[in-house]
């Protein structure tokens, strides 16, 4: 399959969303066809670093298939290195040409790293180390004096984009080219939609309503 642009795959995603939304998805590349044409290999078009959060699927939100899209999910969206491992994989390996970090309104994490900061209520054994991953972006939210649930959550979707390319020179070797961008996706938990809170690289969301370049069949 020739490779898709950046660009082109945001595209997609958008217009998959769009698909969900209003009732009238297509549901593609979920048949028997598709199992064994995939068997030998993937080829996905972009990578998905959400949170874990059940009511966050990425294939049912953005109406993909099997071997479209290659999920990485942990609470909060928070990284460690065998996520920014898995991210790299799906990009230098699969080909993937977009990285999303998709996050959502009323999350967990970030309340709880809130209330943390707020209240001074850690919580115990290896949910506190999820809480400290999220608190720096509840500090930069604080430091910008953003006090609304929405706004803390676009913080710390920003910040998990920031993290990424601060962290992975691949990847950002990989944006600086061209070849890959990253773009931070903030779902509606109520509407079902993903809006646009950041970009980095080659894309352009005030454009991509279409899913021009790619066909999600």
């Amino acid at each position: 399959m020739p490779r898709t642009s950046p660009a082109a795959a945001l595209d997609a995603l958008l217009a998959g969303n769009t698909r969900f939304v209003s009732g009238a998805p297509q549901h593609p590349n979920q048949d028997a066809a598709r199992r064994t044409e995939l068997a030998p290999g993937q080829d996905p078009f972009a990578v998905i670093l959400g949170c874990s959060d059940s009511r966050l699927a990425a294939e049912i939100i953005f109406d993909q298939g099997l071997g479209d899209l290659f999920v990485v999910r942990t609470a909060g969206h928070v990284l460690g290195t065998e996520v920014l491992g898995s991210v790299e994989y799906a990009t230098s390996v699969l080909g993937a040409r977009l990285v999303v970090v998709l996050g959502h309104d009323s999350c967990g994490a970030v309340a709880a790293a809130r209330a943390a900061v707020e209240d001074g209520f850690a919580p115990g054994g290896f949910v506190r180390d999820v809480v400290e991953r999220v608190t720096p972006s509840i500090l930069a939210a604080r430091t910008a004096g953003l006090t609304a649930d929405n706004d803390i959550i676009d913080e710390h979707i920003r910040h998990t984009v920031d993290l990424i390319l601060e962290r992975s020179r691949l990847l950002s070797d990989q944006v600086t080219s061209g070849d890959v961008a990253v773009v931070g996706l903030g779902y509606a938990l109520t509407e079902g939609n993903a809006r646009v809170v950041t970009t980095r690289g080659d894309v352009h969301p005030e454009t991509a309503e279409a899913g021009a370049g790619l066909s999600a069949s």
